[in-house]
């Protein structure tokens, strides 16, 4: 490297994927090897960052990528035809990708300043209109490469302008031979539970709801598998460990990441409100509950593969208090995450007994009357405390399997919503 100031340069990348072809992290990760390779930029920090669930253009996986790149304040021109060039050959190999599906519209930035914030927090929490984020970028002065109507350019964008902080999480993505895709891959059950217990800082590794593994993916990707953990050496730890053994599938390349994952950042907070109506079930056995919340009616759902939190929504009942953390859709009802019982009512059990039998009703406008003496009671029911059966929750909180949160859920045991 040549002497002089060192100045930051921050990439973005994104949408470079076809559901059948192609993965983005691959794709970031032979452009960062190109780019270190040139013995003239030093690239400090890989990041992945989750967007918006409900984006109406989403690639898989639903994330962008970006990366701290150090260079030499009189080496930019170079930086940008190298990534120009590189831009080039990516649109070559897209070009062979399959008619069919929504093609890949990729976009790579590149910014020597710290973009506007709430580029990130809008396309974490919201949908953004892509002519918009066209125009805010262009007049912030980035640098744009980009193919076809650049939809990419939203997650690259998004990915630059994150600010981790110390509580981020950390995934290692490791990739696979080119010849090996599309075949099964290898790592085993045994591999990945024996690595959850011998490296404690990693997480999410598997589901033991279901007795499976959560680190290799079951599409045609590039992807061997994605370790994620608290540290960058945690999870590169586990990731030498796992490539030791004999059941674990050799990888052709590596790199931790920086995350957003397990952040919450997708939604805005607590909410509370009363239910108003029995659950009822929808298409696809999901399950629809009304509540009011600050004076307004709002349509609550949550999906057959919530677990707990469907088979506790199910058992509420019209005047139960309720506290949930949810992310709101298109079509303006609310997707359960988590959900915690404020207060629930008493649920009626029974009519009052005598003589070891429950008593009965004589008729209309006449009381309760015991069949074996003939004993007189008003009317009324037996009600008792309820709460719900069947299923587990930590300090009240209740949450769905590991396998079916979305990535950016942060899990009840790496803290309880406040």
């Amino acid at each position: 490297m040549t002497d002089g100031q060192r100045i930051t340069a921050i990439i973005g990348l994104d949408d470079t994927d076809h559901p059948e072809a192609g993965c983005t992290t691959h794709s970031f990760d032979s452009l960062l090897r190109t780019i270190s390779d040139s013995n003239m930029f030093e690239v400090t920090e890989r990041r992945l960052v989750r967007l918006w669930p409900f984006a109406s253009r989403r690639t898989r996986g639903n994330g962008a990528l970006s990366a701290i790149v150090k260079i030499n304040s009189d080496s930019a021109v170079e930086l940008e035809e190298l990534c120009g060039k590189w831009f080039d050959e990516l649109a070559l190999s897209i070009s062979k990708h399959p008619d069919e599906g929504i093609p890949a519209s990729p976009c790579l930035v590149i910014s020597y300043r710290n973009p506007p914030e709430s580029w990130y927090w809008d396309s974490v929490r919201d949908q953004v209109d892509l002519e918009k984020r066209k125009s805010e970028a262009s007049e912030f002065g980035l640098k744009i490469f980009s193919l076809g109507e650049g939809w990419g350019i939203i997650g690259a964008s998004a990915a630059i302008s994150w600010m981790p902080n110390q509580d981020s999480s950390w995934e290692l993505v490791a990739w696979r031979d080119e010849v090996k895709v599309g075949t099964n891959r290898d790592v085993s059950q045994e591999s990945v539970i024996e690595m959850a217990e011998k490296h404690p800082e990693t997480f999410l590794n598997r589901d033991p709801t279901k007795g499976k593994g959560m680190i290799a993916p079951r599409t045609p990707c590039p992807v061997l598998y994605g370790i994620r953990g608290s540290t960058c050496e945690a999870v590169s730890e586990a990731h030498k460990w796992m490539q030791e053994r004999e059941d674990v599938e050799r990888s052709s390349s590596w790199a931790p990441h920086r995350t957003n994952q397990l952040s919450d950042d997708h939604l805005a907070g607590i909410c509370s409100g009363t239910v108003i109506m029995p659950p009822s079930e929808g298409r696809g056995a999901h399950t629809n509950l009304s509540v009011i919340s600050g004076g307004c009616t709002r349509q609550l759902v949550v999906f057959k593969e919530g677990g707990h939190v469907n088979r506790l929504v199910r058992q509420l009942n019209t005047g139960d208090r309720i506290s949930w953390l949810g992310l709101e859709s298109p079509d303006g009802s609310i997707h359960l995450e988590r959900v915690s019982v404020q207060s629930a009512v008493p649920r009626i059990s029974s009519r009052p007994s005598c003589c070891g039998r429950t008593m009965r009703s004589a008729g209309r406008g006449q009381p309760l009357r015991c069949l074996l003496c003939g004993e007189n009671s008003e009317k009324f029911w037996m009600s008792k405390p309820w709460s719900p059966s069947g299923v587990s929750s930590i300090s009240g909180w209740y949450e769905p399997t590991p396998s079916q949160r979305r990535h950016l859920a942060k899990p009840l045991n790496h803290g309880i919503p406040s």
